[in-house]
């Protein structure tokens, strides 16, 4: 269950902050109106509650009534009956959820960074991909590590999602993660010291994480 949390958690992380870093790159690169309707569009998300975006999402990948199965030409293909393409579902409405905030924090931060930096690496033949690497990516490292370290945290204890589309933790606790675990010990079965120790225990993983990820950038930033 740990390993199967500590994976999840990090496909959550990867997925989000490539997904938020790239919309962040497309809105400096569209004109005011498509930026401001991309920017409505993620706020929506953003601010839409837990519950009601995962029960949309839900309704959406239906087998029924929902229309993703019927554009993806899969028939009545249930994808909360599989483990991993339950978890590939909940993984996609939290991307969906949470990369709006690395979004704006990384455009933010990219319109900080002058202009003629970028310009003069254009005109050295850089390309887009080799300017964020090279340029935008380590100019950018501080706020970079803190969405990281939000990501980390938001993802390694997300409980609403998979309590809500998967039933509590799918099919024989298939989808089980040590948040929704924790509860149904907790709370379902009153062996309350359990689900504290299994709580205490995700503290200090998510307190080890972010203590080592802030060292590293301390140690880059001293390198550099």
């Amino acid at each position: 269950m740990l390993l199967a949390t500590v994976g999840f958690a990090a496909a959550c992380v990867l997925g989000t902050l490539a997904v938020g870093c790239a919309l962040a790159v497309l809105l400096t690169r569209v004109r005011a109106l498509p930026r401001l309707a991309l920017l409505l569009a993620a706020l929506g998300a953003w601010a839409t509650p837990t519950i009601t975006g995962s029960t949309v999402w839900l309704f959406l990948f239906d087998p029924d009534f929902g229309p993703v199965d019927r554009l993806l030409g899969l028939g009545d293909f249930s994808w909360t009956y599989g483990r991993y393409s339950a978890f590939l579902l909940v993984l996609l409405e939290v991307v969906w959820c949470s990369f709006p905030f690395v979004m704006i924090t990384v455009y933010a931060g990219i319109r900080a960074v002058p202009t003629q930096v970028l310009e003069a690496a254009a005109l050295d033949g850089a390309s887009q991909w080799r300017i964020w690497r090279s340029v935008l990516a380590p100019m950018l490292r501080p706020i970079l590590g803190i969405v990281t370290v939000q990501s980390v945290i938001w993802d390694f204890k997300v409980f609403t999602q998979i309590y809500v589309m998967t039933g509590g933790g799918g099919i024989a606790g298939q989808n089980l993660v040590l948040n929704v675990y924790a509860y149904q010990k907790a709370f379902a079965s009153s062996q309350y010291s359990l689900g504290s120790a299994i709580g205490v225990v995700m503290l200090l993983l998510l307190l080890a994480v972010t203590l080592g990820y802030l060292r590293l950038l301390r140690r880059q930033g001293e390198e550099l």
